[in-house]
């Protein structure tokens, strides 16, 4: 399967997969959402198949009961931010990661320990940059 990218409904069930410490139910997962999200417990089934068929969630089948599966994530928050992070640079910026960050510099007012904080981060793009000067800014 092409990869697609997670929709938001997608993304709130990632959010309690990844919160969770241990592998979770539909049920648990739906259970852990009720309050925050307005979706059905069998949307939250259909969801989770999609992730499952795009490869990012997981399963076991319990040991007890196999109509019961266990969802874990395949993929970490993080690899998952920084796709989608690429999507949105290419699609709304030609490709140049130069051109996304100014205009959302330009439209946030950063405090000092922001500033700090992505003084770190450039510079640490800087030596990722210096290992592989081939790729995309």
């Amino acid at each position: 399967m092409a990869k697609e990218e997670i929709t938001l409904s997608e993304w709130q069930i990632m959010e309690v997969l990844w919160a969770s410490s241990t592998p979770l139910t539909s049920s648990e997962v739906y259970k852990r959402m009720q309050g925050n999200v307005d979706m059905s417990q069998r949307m939250v089934r259909v969801l989770m198949n999609r992730l499952n068929q795009k490869e990012v969630l997981g399963y076991t089948v319990d040991d007890h009961d196999s109509r019961v599966y266990h969802y874990f994530p395949l993929k970490e928050k993080e690899e998952c931010v920084g796709e989608k992070s690429r999507r949105f640079v290419d699609s709304y910026f030609s490709g140049s990661g130069t051109n996304a960050v100014a205009a959302l510099l330009q439209n946030f007012a950063l405090t000092d320990e922001q500033i700090k904080e992505l003084e770190e981060i450039l510079e640490k793009s800087k030596e990722r940059g210096q290992k592989s000067p081939d790729k995309k800014g």
